[in-house]
């Protein structure tokens, strides 16, 4: 027996009014299920409950099965009571600063989640202006493409995550869908919640051949070729780094040793010629690193530390300067104590946020012997707290995102969000002050900010708070130099297009690239 033909409207009516309205049009959805169908009295209508049920479930078969990179990000609804583009067009402004090409790595830019071996997450090619902005989306299913790069044709080498653990993918600039896909070792069972387990399958670098060498769930460091995704090499840290442990992180200093960090504090080298036994710091760790040519750098859950091969070739502590650490880990972070990678500034600074109460710093220290230089309170008293990296955007200053409050995807359901901020801190190192030289409202929950210096744009992803019940997502550019807010570019509504501390990554040809839950959105000016 076919629905009757009232069923068909309604529920058409129904699709109709939760891509233009949003969440509201449930009232009427519950409405229709609870109302008779006939003059029996409360009896539910069975074709609405049928229709729905029919629809849940082919909704969830679709996010399992269906995606492969050729379709677009489905929509979440709203898309009538929520702006598609705010500001204007804006012409660039260029930042002066650069800092040198590591040796051993692929082109700054192009080389790790955070740009370079300073992680200055910056870049010296452009992004948007905002000139006519076209937005496409490519959906993967559950998956999220934690890291991102680019290989020398400019396709992207993504690291990502979905159900079951880490992936790598080739994937088209222009389609953003997969070319080459290689599966990573799973993740093991773990009393983290997915969305807080870094170990393995969160970071990697390309080195200068374009190979990317990333660490894997079972304690492995893996190069792989980035052109086709063959593995050419393994190395098993198991002798040196035990069960209960795992690998966070790894980057390159500037003789060519691959150092890694893991979650219970050690710190090693990869191969070399010395007693393999890593550093025990003892301290829990959750970023990713950096380097300069005099060392690494690495912030633990109590300290910042600076770490170096000795002339026995042996890894040693050159020095550790404790932070404030606060009383434990805040409501937007995935670890206690400072969120952030250490970001090497050309004027010889490494800046990072504390984790004080009841506002966090933005602090700057000497690279030379870890004295701190200064630091400067940013945000609201209880309401402050970061879990991304600083984004250089001068020779001493950075810009700060306030991750304060969101604590999982559910957090900006609804149209809920989070106290948000974005703020600049300029450092003086001789003067040793610290000053804030802007702040912004701008929400961005977890959006990993980066910065153009050829447009002077710094460009975070940004959610709005909404009565109407509708979560609504923008690539955001904000003035570098005044934090005025130039343009937002709406991507998507609903949690598909949630980025979840996934990172803003822009392309050689000047796209911004963002990895949400479900795939990953391109932005880019269709006028030049």
């Amino acid at each position: 027996m076919l629905p009757p033909v009232g069923f068909v409207v309604a529920l058409a009516l129904l699709v109709a009014g939760w891509l233009a309205v949003g969440p509201w049009v449930l009232v009427a959805l519950v409405a229709a299920v609870v109302v008779p169908a006939s003059r029996r009295w409360m009896r539910p209508n069975r074709w609405v409950l049928g229709g729905v049920g029919a629809v849940v479930v082919l909704a969830v078969a679709a996010v399992l099965v269906i995606p492969d990179g050729r379709l677009p990000i489905p929509p979440g609804g709203g898309l009538l009571v929520t702006s598609s583009y705010d500001g204007h067009a804006v012409r660039a402004q260029p930042i002066v600063m650069s800092v040198a090409q590591h040796p051993g790595l692929a082109d700054n830019g192009r080389s790790s989640m955070h740009d370079d071996s300073w992680a200055t997450d910056s870049y010296q090619g452009p992004g948007p202006l905002g000139k006519d902005p076209q937005v496409t989306s490519a959906w993967y299913g559950i998956e999220e493409c934690a890291t991102i790069a680019f290989d020398e044709d400019g396709r992207l080498v993504a690291l990502c995550g979905d159900r079951t653990g880490p992936v790598m993918h080739v994937l088209d600039p222009q389609t953003m869908r997969p070319l080459e896909t290689l599966r990573l070792p799973d993740r093991e069972k773990s009393d983290k919640k997915p969305w807080e387990d870094l170990c393995g399958g969160a970071y990697f670098y390309l080195d200068a051949q374009g190979r990317a060498i990333v660490a894997t769930t079972d304690r492995q460091v893996w190069t792989v070729d980035s052109q086709d995704l063959t593995v050419v090499d393994k190395t098993d840290l198991g002798d040196v780094v035990p069960d209960d442990d795992c690998l966070v992180a790894l980057m390159a200093d500037w003789e060519g040793n691959t150092w890694y960090v893991t979650q219970d504090g050690r710190v090693g080298v990869v191969g070399g010629t010395g007693d393999p036994t890593p550093l025990h710091l003892d301290e829990e760790i959750a970023n990713s690193i950096a380097a300069d040519y005099t060392g690494v750098y690495l912030v633990t859950t109590d300290a910042l530390v600076k770490v170096a091969l000795d002339r026995h070739r042996q890894p040693r502590v050159v020095w550790q300067t404790a932070y404030d650490n606060g009383s434990g880990k805040k409501p937007g972070q995935l670890s206690a104590g400072s969120g952030t990678t250490p970001t090497v500034l050309p004027s010889g600074l490494v800046a990072i946020t504390d984790n004080a109460d009841p506002r966090m710093h933005v602090q700057f220290y000497d690279t030379t012997d870890g004295r701190m230089v200064c630091e400067a309170a940013v945000f609201d008293k209880g309401e402050s707290a970061s879990d991304n990296s600083l984004v250089a955007v001068g020779d001493s200053s950075v810009v700060v995102e306030n991750n304060y409050g969101y604590q999982a995807p559910w957090t900006t359901l609804l149209g809920r969000a989070t106290p948000g901020g974005l703020a600049r801190v300029d450092a003086d190192p001789l003067s040793g002050r610290c000053t804030v030289g802007w702040r912004s409202d701008e929400v961005a929950p977890t959006s990993v900010a980066k910065v153009s210096l050829a447009t002077g744009l710094v460009y975070a992803y940004t959610t709005k708070p909404s009565w109407w019940g509708v979560t609504a997502w923008y690539l955001t550019a904000i003035d570098a130099r005044t934090g005025r807010t130039a343009f937002s570019v709406r991507t998507g509504t609903g949690t598909l297009f949630n980025n979840h501390y996934s990172a803003v990554t822009l392309g050689p040809d000047g796209s911004a690239y963002v990895a949400t839950l479900a795939g990953m959105v391109r932005v880019r000016d269709r006028s030049g």
